[in-house]
C-alpha cells in the first residue's frame, strides 16, 4: 500500500483514513507494507504490518509549507509521471513482491506508480481522497473560491500525464459516488471496475443519543483547518446574524495549515460565546459540543469528521455538495443546505437550538447512521473490492494475450 501522507506526519483526514485502512487490511489477515515519502528512510514496524518510508522523488514532499514559484511549477510537472517515482516505486515492489498495488492518495509517491506496478505484472487498485488527478490546487475551485462545474482548461492541460497513467488502474475505489463519478466521466480510470467504499470510524465507547441541553445554550461545534475552501467564513458570518437572541455558543477547533492569520475567516463570531480550542484530538472534541457544522464551500471527497460526529450522537448542518451530501440525510442525522447560503445555515441553527424534540430526534439518527462506517464492514468490502481488482486484471491480462495470439 503506497499513500501520500502516513502518521506522525499529520495534515489533515488524509492521513488519519491512511492509516485506518492499513489496520484494516492488516486486521483482515492480509500482509502489508505501507511506502510513504519521509526526510529520511526507515523500515518501522507499526500495528502489525511494515511502514517504509523512501526520500522523496519530487523536488519536495511536503507540499503544506510555503516553496518558491519555480519549485511548485517542477513539482505539479513531475506529479503527472515522475521517472525517479517509476524506478523508486519499482524497486519498491520488487523487494515486497506483493499481489496487488493499492495507492491510497498519489501525490509524491506519483502516477508512476502504477507503471511501475504494471511492469512488474502486479495488478493496481487506488483510492480516492481529492481531486488532485483532475486539478492542480486539487479542490476543483477557482482562486476566487468559484467552484468548477468541470475541468478548466489550465487543469486540463496540466493534469495530462496524470489522464495518461490511470489507464494502469484495475480497481478504484472512491469515499463518495459523486468523487468517482466525476474523475470517471472526465475520462478517467478507463479500465477500472469501480466501487463507492466510505471512511471507516470505530465505535465510541459509552456513546449514546444526546439530550437538548436545558440549562446552557446549544453548542455549535466547527473542526477542521481553517482555509476558505472548509467554509469557517460562512459559519462566521451565520453567527452573526443569529445574534445574541438565540442561546447559541461556538466551540471552533483547528488552525490554518501554515501557521498564518486566520482571524479574517473568524470575524463575526460573538468573542463573549465562541471558544477557539486551536488543533484539538477529535475524540476530545465532539464531548464538547452538541451540533457540528460543515460548511465547506468545495467537493469534499467525503468528508469523515461528518461520520466522527454521528459515532459521537452529533447531528451535522452541511453543505449539500460532494460527499457530505452523501452522507448528511436530511431530518434524519441532520440537514443540508445549499452551499456558501449564510441565510440558510443561519435558520438551520436557530431552528435545531428551538426545537429541544427535533435534537434528540437528529442525535438518535446520527448514532445510528454511524453503524454503516464501523470498521469490520468497511474492511469486509475493502478486502472484496481487492479481490474483484485482482479478477479483473487477470482478465484483462488474457483479454491482452487473447489478442496477440488472434
Amino acid at each position: 500500500m503506497a499513500c501520500a501522507a502516513f502518521p506522525p506526519f499529520m495534515d489533515g483526514g488524509g492521513p488519519i483514513s491512511a492509516l485506518m485502512l492499513a489496520r484494516m487490511l492488516a486486521g483482515e489477515g492480509h500482509v502489508l507494507r505501507v511506502v510513504n515519502v519521509a526526510d529520511e528512510e526507515a523500515l518501522e514496524q507499526a500495528d502489525g504490518f511494515e511502514v517504509r518510508r523512501i526520500r522523496p522523488p519530487n523536488v519536495y514532499w511536503n507540499y503544506r509549507r510555503p516553496r518558491p514559484t519555480w519549485k511548485k511549477i517542477a513539482w505539479h510537472l513531475l506529479e503527472n509521471g515522475n521517472p525517479r517515482a517509476f524506478t523508486a516505486m519499482r524497486r519498491e515492489i520488487a523487494d515486497f513482491r506483493p499481489d496487488v498495488l493499492l495507492t491510497d492518495s498519489i501525490e509524491n509517491i506519483n502516477v508512476a506508480s502504477w507503471a511501475a506496478a504494471r511492469s512488474l505484472g502486479v495488478p493496481v487498485a487506488h483510492t480516492l481522497r481529492s481531486a488532485f488527478l483532475m486539478c492542480w490546487r486539487g479542490v476543483m475551485q477557482k482562486a476566487d473560491g468559484r467552484n468548477c462545474d468541470g475541468q478548466c482548461a489550465s487543469c486540463w492541460l496540466t493534469s495530462l500525464g496524470k489522464r495518461h497513467f490511470t489507464r494502469y488502474v484495475d480497481g478504484l475505489c472512491g469515499e463518495s459516488r459523486e468523487v468517482i463519478e466525476r474523475h470517471v466521466s472526465a475520462g478517467y480510470f478507463p479500465n477500472a471496475v469501480s466501487r463507492r467504499i466510505p471512511g471507516a470510524i470505530d465505535p465510541v465507547p459509552g456513546a449514546v443519543a444526546r439530550e437538548f441541553p436545558q440549562d446552557r445554550p446549544l453548542r455549535v461545534g466547527f473542526i477542521s483547518v481553517h482555509t476558505p475552501f472548509k467554509g469557517l467564513q460562512v459559519l462566521a458570518a451565520a453567527a452573526a446574524q443569529i445574534g445574541p437572541d438565540r442561546p447559541v455558543e461556538y466551540v471552533v477547533a483547528g488552525t490554518s495549515p501554515d501557521g498564518s492569520d486566520a482571524s479574517a475567516l473568524t470575524q463575526g463570531f460573538p468573542p463573549d460565546r465562541t471558544r477557539f480550542l486551536g488543533w484539538t484530538d477529535p475524540a476530545a472534541f465532539f464531548p464538547q459540543i452538541d451540533l457540528l457544522v460543515f460548511p465547506s464551500i468545495g467537493r469534499e471527497a467525503f468528508g469523515r469528521v461528518a461520520i466522527e460526529a454521528f459515532a459521537h450522537g452529533v447531528p451535522v448542518l452541511g453543505s449539500d455538495l460532494g460527499g457530505i451530501a452523501e452522507t448528511v440525510i436530511p431530518n434524519h442525522n441532520g440537514f443540508v443546505f445549499p452551499v456558501g447560503d449564510v441565510a440558510s445555515l443561519a435558520g438551520l441553527i436557530g431552528q435545531v437550538a428551538g426545537d429541544g424534540a427535533l435534537f434528540e430526534r437528529l442525535s438518535q439518527g446520527a448514532l445510528a447512521s454511524a453503524e454503516p462506517y464501523y470498521r469490520p464492514q468497511i474492511a469486509a468490502a475493502y478486502t472484496q473490492f481487492l479481490e474483484t481488482a485482482v479478477e479483473h486484471a487477470a482478465a484483462r491480462a488474457g483479454g491482452v494475450r487473447e489478442q496477440v495470439a488472434s
